[in-house]
């Protein structure tokens, strides 16, 4: 008789570099998913100023604030990754306890950034 095993992924306690690597990743998809999305903002907005006026008014609204914050916090999330990444590619900060520090300091300050994002936008 086979034996199923459960396999339960929020079971599995995860060290913060690795939460913080993964969401690196996952912020550079966000980012690029709006990508085309901001270009097309950008490209109404310079249409004149009935096309200023809509994009103004697209933003206006609450839904498209809380977007807005969730792009600043996965922009700063992204960049601030993504240097640490680089520093370590060439060996600085990448002992445990230096990376354990840089990878909480990671995820601390992009949340910093998205909420003064939040206190200015919302």
């Amino acid at each position: 008789m086979k034996k199923t095993m459960f396999f339960n992924v929020f079971q599995i306690q995860m060290p913060v570099g690795a939460l913080t690597s993964i969401t690196h990743r996952v912020t550079g998809i966000l980012l690029a998913a709006g990508i085309p999305i901001g270009i097309y903002l950008f490209s109404v907005s310079l249409e004149g100023p009935d096309g200023y006026a809509r994009v103004g008014a697209f933003f206006d609204a609450f839904g498209a604030r809380c977007l807005a914050v969730l792009f600043a916090w996965a922009l700063a999330h992204h960049l601030l990754a993504g240097l640490r990444h680089m520093l370590s590619d060439v060996d600085i900060g990448s002992r445990l306890a230096a990376a354990r520090r840089s990878a909480w300091a990671v995820n601390v300050l992009a949340v910093l950034i998205a909420l003064f994002a939040a206190v200015v936008w919302l």
